[in-house]
């Protein structure tokens, strides 16, 4: 293993420590959240939050809807505060479930969202560090989430936390509407376990690659992270990672969209593009297709898979692949994580541009904290 560390770094390698710590926290959590008439009573589910919290509703959405056998939206915190149709809220008893996530719990937005959604008759479930916080204060019920401290560094350990809280309350409300056998119920959950040993022995060669990739990388202008399905919420992730580590220009797209637009872009051997592909993703032949017209442009590629792509050439990492048929592969934005944190160290770039400077107003959270709440 090399010898380069970084905040970032530093949370990867900590999280299958942190996987197993939180499963052992939460599960029990998000069996006894919600009672069985309430589940029973559910016809919708909201998924709704900001920023990362957003990013894991978006990965999560799909699994939701496979496990539950359930219309799954998902809404950002702000249309649902401000723009979401208020007949579509409280239609019926516990209806639709909104399920709003954020670890700190006092953004705004998510609360403002909240406080509208229970004022025209939803339930709201809120996933977040206690009943203290804004948005724990605005829910029927909470999971509480409980992560020890770690030094500061864009979202990664939050981030796996979410989708974990987020997995377990799928897999419990399928299991209680009978989508499936408490058999099959188990053995997801212990995949989610097997997940934390898989990436424990993935990580040395995932992290050397990631290096390698970074120092070919660093000087590139702009990164280009493309996906499909629920691969899209990883290159949005990376999006965000690339903004709040680097401060360099990022855009996430999907692969069909990239296609009637990014292969435009100019100078394309400054775009640095990575491309998160699942083997068993629906659109995998588009973005194979998509991985093809990069190549021409001669871009800097990186694949993200779960199983390598014996038909796709250039650059490949590989993650940790799910196990079981629905459940969800946690740890499929750990290879850009570690990759978006050896270029900040390698540019000398402080994440967050340090909340100094231009950036002050933006110390401690301030300018997702402090704004008007508005309840419509």
């Amino acid at each position: 293993m090399n010898e380069t560390s970084n905040v970032i770094r530093d949370q990867v390698f900590s999280l299958p420590t942190l996987l197993r710590q939180q499963y052992n926290d939460l599960e029990p959590k998000t069996r006894k959240v919600l009672i069985t008439p309430q589940i029973f009573s559910v016809q919708r589910i909201v998924l709704t939050g900001c920023g990362d919290s957003y990013a894991a509703g978006m990965a999560m959405q799909r699994v939701f809807e496979r496990l539950t056998r359930l219309p799954v939206e998902l809404v950002t915190a702000v249309d649902l505060a401000r723009f979401y149709n208020e007949k579509r809220l409280g239609d019926a008893p516990n209806n639709p479930l909104v399920i709003a996530v954020s670890n700190s719990g006092s953004g705004a937005r998510v609360g403002e969202a909240v406080q509208r959604a229970r004022k025209h008759k939803a339930f709201v479930l809120g996933v977040t560090k206690s009943t203290e916080t804004l948005l724990g204060q605005n829910s029927d019920a909470i999971v509480p989430l409980s992560i020890p401290s770690f030094p500061s560094a864009p979202g990664t350990r939050s981030y796996l936390v979410s989708l974990l809280a987020l997995l377990l309350l799928a897999i419990r409300i399928g299991e209680v509407r009978g989508c499936y056998t408490m058999d099959h119920a188990t053995s997801m959950r212990k995949d989610i376990l097997d997940q934390a040993d898989r990436l424990e022995e993935m990580l040395p060669s995932i992290d050397m690659h990631m290096l390698d990739v970074a120092k070919r990388w660093k000087h590139l202008e702009a990164w280009d992270f493309v996906g499909a399905g629920s691969d899209y919420a990883t290159a949005w992730f990376g999006q965000a990672k690339v903004m709040e580590a680097t401060g360099q220009y990022a855009m996430h797209i999907n692969s069909e969209e990239w296609l009637h637009l990014n292969f435009f872009m100019r100078r394309s051997t400054q775009l640095g593009t990575v491309v998160v592909a699942s083997a068993d993703n629906a659109a995998l032949s588009r973005t194979k297709e998509m991985l093809s017209y990069a190549k021409i442009l001669q871009r800097p590629l990186l694949l993200v898979t779960d199983s390598i792509q014996q038909d796709v050439e250039g650059t490949q990492v590989l993650y940790p692949a799910r196990a079981v048929v629905d459940s969800l592969s946690l740890f499929q934005f750990v290879p850009i994580s570690l990759l978006v944190g050896y270029v900040m160290q390698l540019i000398g770039e402080d994440h967050g541009r340090g909340c100094t400077g231009l950036w002050e107003f933006c110390q401690g959270g301030a300018a997702v904290k402090n704004s008007a709440i508005e309840i419509l």
